[in-house]
């Protein structure tokens, strides 16, 4: 018996080996979350006009506190997408500037810079760095490999969703600095997967989901922008906490302009100090090391299973609760994911990437060692019959 499963809301005939694509929340979060919609329901007005401003405050204090920054330096937006759109709209690129990123970025992530840098006339780079990587040392000297003078922000995930690899954010981080190159930090799979200290780490912005391996409810994520670079960020939605009312609710030019888009349910918001308290009071850090231990194992079996060796490097630490092993190249991963689905009630992602095709394993606290089990058996049956 799994006692953390129980504290879930996932149907119970369902082997969830998903929760990197949207996460799932806990019931007495949950339940927290509902009892803010029946808040609000129960007087609008009263609710959004008169406690909402200081409720926004203290939801975002605890959520600072959690990721190591100043209050003030964090705001909650809808997800990670909608950050890195502001981020993006926001940065003063110039005509044959360059942004550089990997080639393992997220899908709607390497749309928004394409976008944009057309816009402004400037460059988009996708370095490859190779999977397997030797070590994070190598992975900073591939990426660094592309920097020219003309570098101006350089765009990378703390851990990517198509090859769900760890990349090395900090030494990026200190490095680009030196330079007096902007760094923007995609952390959509970090928080709550990993410890997430903003001032250690040291990027002069950092995009994270709260629904993902937070386990809040979703439409709660968070943006954080260095101190000096705040007066930069150009809201992609005007509203109330732009103008003439800038700091009217909050003190802060940078929250009031990006908290504020009108009309909207925030109950999400409020409820990620219950989130963060849920996985405090569950010893999650211990946990995730379970997990981490259990996926390990999966992916040693995984590669017996299909003869392919695993994309993570024998040393060191590149993946955490998630991560990736390769099919055969004839195969179609996603039809492979849905067989698995229609025919064995598991939900796991397959995904093409550079010409390869992965399935990709979540293992979050409510998984057991027999989900694993009968997992790694369809996978047996289904590459057999294939």
């Amino acid at each position: 018996m799994n006692a953390i499963k129980d504290l879930f809301l996932i149907d119970p005939g369902l082997i969830f080996l998903n929760h990197g694509s949207y996460g799932a929340t806990p019931r007495p979060v949950f339940d927290i979350y509902q009892g803010w919609q029946r808040r609000l329901e129960q007087d609008p007005v009263q609710f959004i006009n008169e406690e909402l401003t200081p409720r926004l405050g203290e939801a975002r204090a605890a959520l600072a506190r959690y990721l190591h920054a100043d209050t003030d330096d964090v705001v909650y937006i809808p997800n990670a997408t909608f950050g890195l759109n502001v981020v993006a709209h926001s940065l003063p690129l110039k005509p044959g500037d360059e942004v550089l990123a990997t080639d393992h970025e997220y899908g709607s992530v390497n749309n928004i810079w394409v976008d944009i840098c057309q816009r402004r006339e400037a460059r988009y780079l996708r370095q490859s760095i190779a999977f397997p990587a030797p070590s994070a040392e190598s992975m900073l000297e591939q990426l660094w490999d592309a920097v020219t003078p003309r570098t101006r922000a350089i765009l990378l995930s703390h851990i990517t969703s198509s090859t769900a690899l760890r990349l090395p954010v900090e030494q990026v981080c200190r490095r680009a600095r030196a330079a007096g190159i902007v760094t923007i930090v995609d952390g959509a799979h970090a928080p709550g997967q990993v410890p997430v200290d903003l001032a250690a780490l040291d990027a002069d912005f950092y995009v994270g989901n709260c629904h993902k391996w937070l386990c809040s409810p979703k439409g709660a994520a968070f943006l954080y922008t260095r101190r000096r670079l705040q007066p930069l960020i150009i809201p992609v939605i005007i509203g109330w906490g732009w103008g003439e009312n800038r700091r009217r609710f909050t003190g802060s030019d940078y929250v009031d302009s990006l908290q504020w888009l009108g009309t909207n349910d925030l109950s999400a918001y409020l409820s990620v100090p219950a989130a963060i308290e849920f996985q405090a009071q569950h010893q999650w850090p211990a946990l995730r090391e379970q997990c981490h231990g259990r996926l390990e194992a999966a992916l040693l079996r995984a590669a017996d299973i299909t003869g392919l060796p695993s994309p993570y490097p024998p040393h060191g630490r590149h993946f955490e609760q998630m991560a990736v092993f390769e099919l055969p190249a004839a195969l179609d991963a996603v039809a492979m994911a849905q067989r698995l689905y229609h025919r064995h009630h598991i939900q796991i992602p397959g995904m093409a990437w550079n010409g390869r095709q992965f399935l990709r394993i979540s293992v979050q606290a409510y998984n057991s060692d027999q989900d694993l089990e009968t997992f790694l058996a369809a996978l047996r049956a289904e590459l057999a019959a294939a």
